[in-house]
């Protein structure tokens, strides 16, 4: 019974975007039962998502370190049996958890149906339909723990304080901030980047644009962009993880691909408009708590086949550049009319 769980440990490694989905429903969770800890094991990258929640604290798992290997599991198990947990919430389901799994042996430990039937049935053309999402997924383990989750009715920080050194980089002025993440893990979910910079140069003429990514080719490229177009900023490589936060956290509204980005920002209460390549929000990744028409879908009548794959890795190379097939203009005008 849930009164008898004092501390549950949820488990999430990665990727960027599933570890940032979790935060609205251990913010639901921290809201609804109060009186019960819980413990975040994932990398130690992703600390920082959960820097505002209550009763939230995060156990780094180092997995390519001490705790790699069957070993170092075994290692791992002994460190989370010392912390007190009393069970387990697996909202990643991958070898490692089940093999934690086995080394936590009589913890209850109940794992995400990830609904590996119905996302092989989407993306091979068997059916076309809204799956279940990837938060409520989440929220169905701690319902099966004994905790039933309201996550329709979520609550977010305030816009977070900017530091010195971040108010010195984004500066500050009266225009309302555009944050725009171009990049993704696959070429298929991207927008072509030369359809990017006409968004760019015309948000630019009245918004202030702020860059995201990552990896020296991502900065190089915003960097170029933010020497191309006035009132564009590229903060990729000249912030910590939080101090980004931060800065998503004060935008008015994000672009963003199918990708981690627009996690971050929707887990912030930040308006959210995705660009879909060879993905779909069918499959379930939508960011939270986002209108259904602040995603913008390549077109289905050219490319039938789309969604080629859940996570993007997969599709034919005539699906490269399925979004080309979204004119900037559908882009701005969707973003001027939010803003």
């Amino acid at each position: 019974m849930p009164k008898l769980l004092k501390h549950i440990l949820v488990i999430r490694l990665s990727a960027m975007g599933d570890v940032a989905m979790i935060v609205p429903v251990l913010q639901a969770f921290s809201e609804q039962y109060p009186n019960v800890k819980i413990t975040v094991l994932t990398r130690s990258f992703f600390t920082p998502f959960f820097k505002n929640l209550p009763n939230v604290a995060v156990f780094s798992a180092d997995v390519n370190g001490k705790h790699k290997g069957v070993f170092g599991l075994y290692k791992l198990s002994k460190e989370l049996k010392a912390i007190g947990i009393d069970a387990v919430a697996d909202l990643h389901n991958v070898l490692r958890s089940k093999t934690l799994k086995f080394f936590l042996f009589g913890k209850q430990f109940i794992q995400i149906d990830k609904g590996r039937v119905e996302k092989k049935a989407l993306v091979s053309g068997e059916s076309f339909h809204q799956l279940k999402t990837t938060h409520q997924r989440y929220a169905d383990v701690f319902k099966k723990l004994g905790f039933v989750l309201d996550i329709k009715s979520p609550t977010f920080p305030k816009r977070l304080k900017l530091n010195n050194k971040t108010q010195v980089i984004v500066s500050n002025d009266t225009k309302k901030w555009i944050g725009i993440a171009p990049f993704a893990a696959h070429e298929g979910k991207m927008y072509p980047l030369d359809l990017m910079e006409k968004v760019i140069e015309s948000l630019s003429k009245d918004y202030k644009v702020i860059l995201f990514g990552g990896g020296k080719h991502e900065m190089k490229v915003l960097n170029k962009l933010e020497n191309t177009f006035k009132n564009t900023i590229n903060v990729a490589g000249k912030l910590t993880l939080s101090e980004e936060m931060d800065v998503i956290s004060n935008l008015d509204m994000m672009l963003s691909m199918d990708s981690g980005n627009a996690h971050i920002a929707a887990m912030l209460g930040i308006k959210v408009v995705t660009i879909w390549g060879v993905t779909h929000p069918f499959a379930g990744f939508a960011p939270f708590n986002q209108p259904e028409d602040f995603a913008i879908v390549s077109n289905r009548n050219l490319f039938p086949e789309i969604p080629t794959s859940i996570y993007g890795n997969k599709y034919p190379e005539s699906y490269r550049e399925v979004s080309r097939s979204i004119a900037p203009e559908t882009i701005i005008n969707k973003i001027v009319s939010i803003v």
